[in-house]
């Protein structure tokens, strides 16, 4: 049907515009080979496979292989990662892959990364993209434009128009600890998340909006308690390693701190809020405002 179309709109233009340039008459230039069920493999110490690449069918040219139907797979010591996509080229000479239209990441330990577009450097280990991304963990949900990170998601820097939701957890998760009240932090960027060191650093224009509270600052550290699992992959029943759960131990913000409290609001250069107690210790020329309803006599 796209192609059919493509044909149309091509002698709709001859007929408009019937003078083209000689890039414009140059065609499309023809894979070496076309095959179905592509994959490739690599193998690590022991001969033990280490990745996996694999298409419903492939086009293949002198330097780059495109794939239809993509399916990737990361084979690691702790947890296993899935990419797939609709379509996705292989660089033969550098061995870097480019993963287009509906793009997921999926590793074992339960979280999820979707976007348009992405570009996997298995070398270095490194997954990038400038697309709008979403990475959802349990019910922490974070979206933004661009992100640079590890394959497996532990580590990853979101580059601007960052937003986290921190759901209600539901009756399960809450009997674990999870948080049981909406939060929703937002910032310019960049955000960078570590989920085996359990922070996330938020940077510039920084706001926190709870159901009684809004933090605003320049930086801030949020602290979550790990949460550690059982996970299965294809080599078996292992434990994964502590990782980020879904429940915050503190805040710590800083710079410009101002937090409002309805009317009341607070000033200083930092902020250090604790899950525990609900509390928020003020430190650096501290400064409260509070309005009171009872007229002064």
């Amino acid at each position: 049907m796209i192609f059919k179309t493509s044909i149309l709109i091509f002698v709709f233009i001859n007929l408009v515009t019937p003078v083209l340039s000689a890039e414009e008459k140059k065609p499309q230039i023809e894979s070496d080979q076309q095959i179905s069920d592509f994959s490739l493999a690599g193998y690590g110490e022991k001969g033990k496979k280490s990745w996996d690449l694999s298409g419903k069918s492939a086009d293949i040219f002198s330097e780059v292989v495109k794939l239809n139907e993509v399916v990737g797979n990361l084979y690691g010591k702790e947890e296993n990662i899935k990419l797939t996509a609709r379509k996705g080229d292989f660089n033969k000479v550098d061995g870097k892959v480019h993963l287009e239209q509906d793009v997921v990441i999926t590793t074992s330990s339960g979280t999820k990364l979707t976007t348009d577009s992405l570009d996997w450097d298995r070398k270095n280990q490194l997954v990038t993209t400038d697309d709008a991304v979403n990475i959802q963990k349990d019910n922490i949900v974070v979206v933004a434009s661009g992100v640079k990170g590890e394959p497996n998601l532990k580590k990853v820097a979101l580059e601007k128009d960052v937003r986290l939701d921190i759901n209600p957890a539901n009756p399960e998760q809450a009997q674990a600890g999870g948080s049981k009240e909406k939060i929703i932090i937002t910032c310019d960027g960049p955000l960078e998340i570590d989920y085996e060191k359990n922070i996330a650093s938020f940077n510039n224009n920084v706001k926190v909006e709870r159901p009684d509270s809004v933090i605003y600052s320049d930086k801030m550290d949020v602290y979550f308690i790990a949460s550690g699992r059982d996970s299965q992959n294809v080599t078996g029943t292992q434990k994964a390693p502590n990782l980020m759960g879904n429940k915050i131990d503190k805040i710590i913000a800083r710079g410009n701190v101002k937090v409002v409290r309805g009317e009341n609001i607070s000033y200083s250069e930092e902020a250090t809020y604790t899950a525990s107690d609900k509390k928020i210790v003020l430190s650096g020329k501290p400064r409260l405002i509070i309005y009171s309803s009872e007229e002064l006599k």
